[in-house]
């Protein structure tokens, strides 16, 4: 039987992602986020930074653990004459969506592994944003199978991809040459 994607009734994406994040955080687990490198990261640290400005998640560690996306985030902090007013503005008041405590960019392997030993909850932003490639293949290798860790989809998954098998439910998946079962909640 397979399994059914969790659906979070909530009136916006921010809204859903403070809601996977309280519900992760309670449960002592991790928030994986398989996302792309370009707009989708950047658009996701400026909600967590916003949820965090407005006390509505758990002070969580967060990494973005793409080489790529942590180049292109550098390159939308030097742009700001690209930013919609709102975020012209809180950048005018030095807040800054992509610098803020508990943020950690992560460029090698090593730092990349030594996310995976960290024991208490935490999110990661890795790509690619299909699981078809990338540091998020290792993040869900580690953590598909903890039952208290949730996988939030935040793009689209193509058919046959890693990514579109966990959302469809499947409730075993092969990654890295190795089959892992479906425990983590799935969003």
């Amino acid at each position: 039987m397979a399994k059914t994607l969790a659906l979070i009734p909530c009136f916006n994406e921010q809204d859903t992602i403070a809601e996977v994040i309280r519900q992760t955080h309670a449960a002592g687990g991790n928030v994986i986020v398989p996302s792309f490198a370009l707009e989708r990261a950047q658009e996701l640290l400026y909600y967590i930074h916003e949820l965090r400005h407005e006390d509505a998640i758990p002070r969580m560690k967060v990494f973005l653990d793409s080489p790529m996306a942590s180049a292109i985030t550098k390159v939308f902090r030097h742009h700001p004459d690209l930013y919609d007013g709102g975020m012209r503005r809180l950048m005018q008041n030095h807040d800054s969506p992509f610098q803020f405590p508990g943020l950690t960019f992560t460029d090698t392997t090593n730092e990349s592994k030594a996310i995976n030993t960290i024991k208490s909850p935490i999110i990661v932003i890795a790509g690619s944003g299909m699981c078809t490639a990338g540091r998020i293949k290792h993040h869900l290798a580690n953590g598909i199978a903890r039952p208290q860790n949730t996988i939030m989809f935040v793009g689209y998954q193509a058919v046959g991809t890693l990514g579109r098998r966990i959302v469809e439910g499947e409730p075993e998946v092969r990654i890295l040459g190795t089959n892992y079962p479906v425990k983590a909640r799935v969003v």
